[in-house]
């Protein structure tokens, strides 16, 4: 058996980073005073891979400068929203380091709110409201543009009825009923990409597609929108958001559903007219769709094949 070297093969990506780097940023304006909890991710990749092919760490920026580097960024810029952050953090590493040829920064925020008594809010106090979390990414190579994705994740909702799933398709291998009035409920991963990154407000545009999202899911308060298929709900998300939020390219939904089963009450001498439900939580349900406006991609067609090249090859860097 002949022995494989180095020269016979290709890396294709080898990257480095801290995770999870957790903490709490405050900032004070007179007795006012302002919370943001992150957890953020860095992730490095050098202009050769010499560290892993021969184990010359010249290039290692060690990752524990990497987590030093994120908190003492925090110190200086504060964070005015998390898709700022996570571009701080891109162009430090990008204008600090040449060795450094692509970097990508992953900002999750712990949704605390400004706690409220009798609608005065509170100067200092807070309250964590797990409604969804606010994630965002943002990845660089050099000489390449700066790529901003922003989203929300654990984003539970549900409407008691407005739902239905008829006329599927049916085998021997079926045995779901058709339903036209159903409870839809579901864990929403919601992530969209803009373009060039102008002088956005990201904290407007988040709260704007968040919204939107409620909106299209619920429907008009008082009367609600029928809703034929979770896909179709998820489409629904996608065509209000990229008709309301110009700035966003490119959104991804992810829908994991929770079943609830009406429970069978007829030995109890009950009839239970959708009353008492419990949830089916294994195995469910899921489904995801990717919608983005053709205008963008027919724009950026040979970026993106040129960003694919930069973020999974590295074979220019190995013949350097």
């Amino acid at each position: 058996m002949s022995q494989v070297t180095i020269k016979d093969l290709e890396v294709l990506n080898c990257e480095y980073g801290k995770n999870t780097i957790k903490f709490l940023r405050l900032h004070k304006e007179g007795k006012k005073q302002f919370v943001k909890e992150v957890e953020v991710c860095a992730h490095l990749r050098l202009t050769s891979p010499q560290e892993y092919l021969e184990g010359n760490n010249s290039l290692v920026i060690p990752t524990d400068t990497i987590k030093n580097i994120v908190l003492v960024l925090a110190k200086k810029n504060g964070i005015s929203s998390l898709e700022q952050f996570a571009i701080d953090i891109c162009n430090h590493f990008m204008t600090t380091f040449c060795q450094v040829a692509y970097v990508k920064a992953y900002v999750q925020e712990v949704p605390w709110q400004r706690l409220h008594e009798d609608g005065v809010p509170h100067i200092h106090s807070f309250i964590c409201v797990p409604d969804g979390i606010r994630f965002c990414e943002a990845e660089q190579c050099r000489n390449g543009p700066l790529i901003v994705f922003a989203g929300i994740k654990d984003l539970k909702l549900m409407k008691t009825t407005q739902s239905g799933f008829e006329g599927f398709y049916k085998n021997e291998h079926t045995t779901l009923p058709e339903r036209h009035d159903r409870i839809l409920c579901g864990e929403f991963f919601c992530k969209w990409s803009y373009g060039e990154c102008k002088d956005f407000d990201f904290n407007c545009i988040w709260k704007k597609i968040r919204e939107c999202i409620l909106e299209a899911f619920a429907g008009p308060p008082d009367c609600g929108e029928y809703s034929p298929s979770y896909q179709k709900t998820v489409n629904c998300i996608q065509m209000l958001v990229l008709s309301r939020v110009p700035q966003v390219q490119v959104i991804e939904v992810v829908l994991n559903n929770t079943f609830y089963n009406v429970v069978d009450m007829k030995n109890l001498g009950l009839t239970n007219d959708k009353e008492v439900l419990v949830p089916v939580e294994t195995p469910y349900g899921s489904c995801a769709c990717t919608l983005g406006r053709k205008t963008f991609f027919e724009a950026q067609s040979q970026m993106l094949r040129d960003e694919r090249r930069c973020q999974f090859g590295l074979a220019a860097a190995q013949g350097n």
